[in-house]
């Protein structure tokens, strides 16, 4: 919630943006200027935070002069990429938004096949770089989503179980600590840097750029989405079990418990019809991918299958419209070594009271090239977990928002008793629900210590803390 302002807050408040007008290219954004609702604006209409500024920068060198700015004038700081984090942290209460999301620019070398790409770009502007090359890198799941909050989180993906997560693609990155030093962070250069920055999340500095190591792929895919009824559920989930624990790790198999959206490729009457949804992509050749995907269309009777090819641009466009910018959103997850007949009921149990149509419940398979980065190599603290469950509250009104997040809340902890104890920090609910301990695990100390290296002074501490963005109903 904002806090109390008084005279005095408002001179700091002054003093920063005027600082920041002196010594910026980009646009100055204070609470006075008409621009400041729309600046504050992010993926998730649930996070309403009222910034005090907020920084637009051109590139690296305004980066730098806005990190002198906190420095000097000390206000609570955020880091705006792509703005589509679910917990909303891009945005701060009466500090500075250090906002990159006009860095985004990507450039590809296919020859050394790799790619650079700004901090405020989105997993669209990768894609649309590197398909025609026949060339990807392991994204997320909506091409809307940015690709500095997803790589730094971890980055589960359709192509998690053939190329890893989005952030064991990482070669190097830019990035301005707290102290104005850009830095390149890789292997060989500030390697505890680059530990970090792969899977630790948010407070280790402000990226600039990342370059990533790019995989063929296509340009065209094999993809499969599969309808079954919802009456099925049980059988369909024991089957896509047994399935998705023996697939190749071409394919990262899906299951959700959702519903049938507003699709003109739908009967009306279906229209918002709870539903099972399996869904899959062949990392691989697309004459490949029909056969490798066709298991997915036979784990019972479907209602409709929807298999097919397409280039891998394309391919990842499919779920935007289902996840509106501006619409209300609150996920929670757990990781599971194993989806037993217990598990698999709790996970059925979960999708009772589902508040929305939009809302829904996913099963992602792990494993693969995930595994085969060390548990210790990066960040990324859940190395060797077999799935993950998340927990996915969608809705537009917010009077439902005590009931969206309640159901959210209370179907993750029913699933309690059958997960690892850890959390995916990038579906850890709001700012305050992700508990280090479960997001980073036996990292959390190490996290912190390099935090402390670079920043002792908690310049950009608020950038990895917690806020509160909406109602906590038990």
């Amino acid at each position: 919630m904002t806090t109390t302002r008084t005279t005095r807050t408002t001179e700091r408040e002054h003093a920063l943006a005027t600082t920041l007008r002196e010594t910026i290219t980009g646009d100055v954004i204070d609470r006075d200027d008409p621009r400041h609702d729309e600046a504050r604006r992010v993926w998730n209409g649930l996070v309403d935070r009222h910034p005090a500024v907020v920084a637009r920068c051109r590139g690296t060198d305004d980066v730098v002069a806005a990190v002198a700015a906190a420095r000097r004038h000390r206000p609570p700081v955020s880091i705006r990429g792509g703005g589509h984090q679910v917990a909303g942290s891009a945005i701060c209460d009466d500090g500075l938004v250090i906002d990159v999301s006009g860095m985004s620019t990507v450039t590809v070398d296919p020859v050394s096949r790799t790619a650079r790409v700004g901090a405020g770009a989105r997993w669209a502007d990768v894609n649309a770089a590197t398909t025609p090359h026949g060339l990807a890198v392991p994204g997320g799941e909506v091409s809307e989503t940015g690709v500095a909050g997803l790589t730094l989180g971890g980055g589960l993906g359709q192509l998690q179980r053939a190329f890893g997560l989005s952030c064991d693609a990482l070669r190097s990155l830019e990035i301005v600590t707290a102290d104005g030093m850009v830095r390149t962070a890789s292997p060989t250069e500030h390697a505890d840097l680059f530990w970090a920055a792969r899977g630790g999340g948010r407070g280790i500095g402000v990226v600039t750029a990342f370059e990533f190591a790019l995989f063929p792929l296509g340009p065209d895919v094999a993809h499969s989405l599969v309808l079954y009824p919802y009456e099925d559920a049980a059988s369909v989930l024991r089957a896509w079990r047994d399935l998705a624990v023996g697939a190749p790790e071409t394919v990262s198999p899906e299951f959700a418990l959702w519903s049938i959206p507003p699709d003109p490729g739908f009967p009306a009457e279906m229209h918002g019809a709870p539903v099972v949804v399996v869904a899959g992509l062949h990392a691989g050749p697309a004459e490949d991918g029909i056969e490798a995907l066709a298991p997915l269309a036979q784990l019972g009777t479907p209602l409709v299958d929807v298999t097919g090819v397409s280039d891998y641009a394309t391919s990842q466009t499919g779920s935007d419209p289902l996840f509106p910018s501006g619409a209300r959103y609150f996920f929670k997850s757990h990781f599971l070594d194993r989806l037993d007949d217990d598990a698999a009921a709790a996970v059925l149990a979960a999708d009772r009271g589902r508040p929305t149509p939009q809302s829904l419940v996913i099963v992602r398979t792990l494993g693969g090239a995930i595994d085969r980065v060390g548990a210790d190599a990066s960040a990324y603290a859940h190395r060797g977990a077999r799935f993950n469950v998340s927990i996915d509250a969608g809705w537009t009104d917010p009077a439902l928002d005590a009931t969206a997040i309640g159901w959210a809340r209370r179907g993750w902890e029913s699933l309690r008793p059958f997960a690892t104890g850890g959390m995916y920090v990038n579906f850890a609910g709001l700012d305050d629900d992700a508990d280090r301990t479960a997001t980073f695990g036996a990292h959390a100390a190490r996290l912190d210590a390099i935090a402390r290296t670079y920043d002792p002074d908690g310049i950009l501490a608020a950038a990895g803390a917690r806020h509160e963005a909406g109602p906590r109903p038990s």
